[in-house]
């Protein structure tokens, strides 16, 4: 019988809080884990935000089987199992929100956020990848941050502030978030990936020369896609 999405995503979490709670000082890397925040145009939802003096850890975690492939700039990435292919969406661009939203919901510089992306399960990622997304060395890696950015006093009000202004980790809170996701995504005014607004643009060159699509206004920053409706996709 085939595992919901939401079983894999609950597992992966889980596998992540007993790694952060078995290698890291919970006297130094202070821990909220399922975390929705209602932000202007819809909630995100974080797996882990890890707090500490070298920063504020935002983990996605990943459960899956199988090889990995894609690349930073990708949009989508692709899990290859038994011959099967299946695409999903670039963790690392997901977590770019994810950082982008906790920073204007704290009000700090996202200089001061650390991505983490960690794949549990039987997986092997087939193509380079930056060092925040691994399949291992999950703790060593946060770790290896030493630089110190907050005080003490800055991490415990940072963690208080998480724990007082993020929604209540209940099942409805999961649900109502899977809608807003919905409407954002059928939404082809607001960037699914950062929340920018997104402009119509033209294709210049290939096949679909002439035809419009949607593209993020933060470009380059962000080079979120959608196609017009009715168009094939640029």
């Amino acid at each position: 019988m085939a595992i919901l999405p939401q079983v894999k995503g609950l597992v992966g979490e889980l596998q992540g809080r007993l790694a952060g709670g078995l290698f890291l000082d919970d006297k130094v890397y202070r821990s909220v884990h399922n975390v929705t925040l209602q932000m202007p145009d819809g909630t995100t939802q974080i797996d882990h935000v890890i707090v500490s003096r070298y920063g504020v850890f935002v983990v996605e975690t990943k459960n899956y089987s199988g090889w990995i492939y894609g690349s930073e700039r990708d949009a989508q990435w692709t899990q290859v199992l038994f011959g099967k292919k299946v695409r999903f969406q670039n963790p690392l661009r997901q977590n770019y929100r994810h950082v982008a939203s906790l920073a204007t919901f704290l009000d700090l510089p996202e200089g001061r956020f650390h991505s983490v992306v960690m794949f549990w399960g039987d997986c092997e990622l087939k193509t380079p990848m930056p060092p925040n997304v691994m399949t291992s060395g999950y703790a060593t890696y946060i770790k290896s941050k030493s630089a110190p950015v907050f005080t003490d006093e800055e991490v415990e009000d940072i963690v208080e502030a998480v724990r007082r202004g993020r929604l209540p980790p209940t099942w409805k809170t999961h649900r109502a978030h899977v809608a807003s996701l919905r409407k954002r995504h059928d939404n082809s005014t607001s960037c699914p990936k950062c929340g920018s607004p997104l402009v119509e643009r033209r294709t210049t060159k290939g096949r679909n020369a002439g035809t419009s699509f949607f593209g993020c206004s933060s470009y380059p920053k962000c080079r979120f896609v959608q196609a017009a409706s009715g168009a094939p996709p640029p």
